[in-house]
């Protein structure tokens, strides 16, 4: 088998990510502007990045190959060839995959990446696909120090080229879509980019990755696979072992949606299944769904512990030192101090996301919010409900009460 294959699953949840979005219809306007992750295009006007590149660490064994697998969704314009309401144009997107072997003697390499245009009719449709060109550029360094460990570098580049001011969605038609790498080191290990033992931290901090976040793959106790996603992701990501079906979210709300999925009226599960064959897929499987199925949906304990007398967590939590409020708790008028600075609805902050939180949160380092709540939760934490400044969603987030969390702890006070 090959290795590669064992991050399958993984790799194909990274692929869809957010391919179409419930209730999963060409009509619904969040499925209007489509294809937001590892989106490679072609020399445009620069509003999109036509590369990525992971910078990762290799341990590698003697003899050591690299096995390289490049994957992404190319898009297929598909048009009716009669005039019927039940046909209707969408863009589809068709996996593909490139795999490479290579000694790690062999450094540097080139792989080619290129996908001929095709047209092709199917029936009452025409499904349209345009030339897509690039390569993968796989290079190491040698690294200084009594470890035997290479600086490895995956760049992949999209070599098409596309008039400047062009449309997205003429753009989209030669990029590489949600675009991402899986790598097998035989033998060989990988190191960790986001938990690094210590002597591997400076080098870690001299790499680079751009557009990609790289992690350990496959089972914890493996360490010759990595995932490069687009995502990020953390070490060892897994799918719940209770979702059964691909609903282009990996955030595991599997139950919400499949819900919601169920109280779709016939017009909108037949209008959803017109719209691509993965969406009809998905109503298919919520319809047929046994209640024994469903039910695991509901949630799971992954790990239970005994917590005795004397544990911390059978203690009253203390009340937190930032909490300025001695009795009344109001979301609109409570304040925490940021450093020795108040902080309260309307203040303006810095974002600093630490570890231990949500990974995603990361792209948002450095980023101004507004404050809009101060709330305590029922263990006495304290968190900040804020909106990203500039954000364009954030107006409708907003009016739905929808805001990003934060401790204190992470967030700055603008000098």
């Amino acid at each position: 088998m090959n290795p590669l294959d064992e991050v399958g699953a993984v790799a194909d949840a990274v692929l869809f990510e957010g391919y179409l979005l419930y209730p999963y219809r060409a009509s619904a306007q969040k499925n209007r502007l489509r294809w937001q992750f590892g989106v490679l295009t072609p020399s445009s006007d620069g509003t999109e990045p036509t590369r990525s590149r992971t910078e990762v660490l290799l341990e590698p064994k003697p003899g050591c190959v690299l096995r390289i697998r490049l994957r992404f969704l190319q898009l297929q314009a598909r048009t009716p060839l009669v005039e019927d309401p039940q046909y209707f144009p969408f863009e589809e997107g068709v996996p593909r995959q490139v795999d490479a072997t290579v000694a790690l003697a062999d450094l540097p390499q080139t792989i080619p990446v290129e996908l001929p245009a095709s047209v092709v009719d199917d029936g009452p449709f025409r499904r349209e696909c345009w030339a897509v060109r690039g390569r993968v550029v796989v290079s190491t360094e040698d690294l200084p120090g009594p470890y035997l460990v290479h600086r490895l570098r995956l760049d992949v580049i999209n070599d098409g080229v596309c008039p400047p001011g062009a449309p997205r969605e003429e753009v989209l038609r030669t990029s590489l879509i949600a675009a991402h790498t899986v790598l097998a080191a035989e033998p060989g290990a990988w190191v960790s980019a986001t938990d690094p033992p210590r002597w591997a931290q400076p080098f870690v901090d001299g790499c680079t990755s751009e557009h990609t976040w790289p992690v350990l793959a496959g089972p914890p106790d493996r360490s010759d696979l990595l995932l490069s996603s687009p995502i990020i992701l953390h070490d060892h990501p897994q799918l719940a072992p209770e979702s059964t079906i691909n609903l282009f979210d990996g955030l595991e709300n599997d139950e919400i949606l499949t819900l919601r999925t169920l109280t779709l009226t016939d017009d909108e599960k037949a209008e959803a299944r017109a719209t691509d064959p993965r969406a009809a897929g998905i109503i298919d499987a919520v319809d047929a769904m046994p209640p024994e199925i469903l039910e695991r949906l509901h949630g799971a304990i992954r790990s239970l512990r005994p917590i005795g007398a004397d544990s911390p967590a059978a203690q009253p939590p203390e009340r937190p030192p930032w909490w300025e409020q001695e009795d009344a708790v109001d979301p609109d008028t409570d304040s925490v101090l940021v450093g020795t600075t108040p902080v309260a609805k309307g203040s303006h902050v810095v974002l600093r996301p630490g570890r231990g939180g949500d990974v995603q949160d990361q792209f948002l380092d450095g980023a101004s919010a507004t404050v809009h709540a101060v709330v305590h939760d029922v263990d006495g934490g304290v968190h900040v409900a804020v909106s990203v400044d500039g954000d364009p969603a954030a107006e409708l987030q907003i009016a739905h009460g929808r805001f990003r969390y934060f401790r204190p702890d992470e967030l700055e006070v603008p000098t």
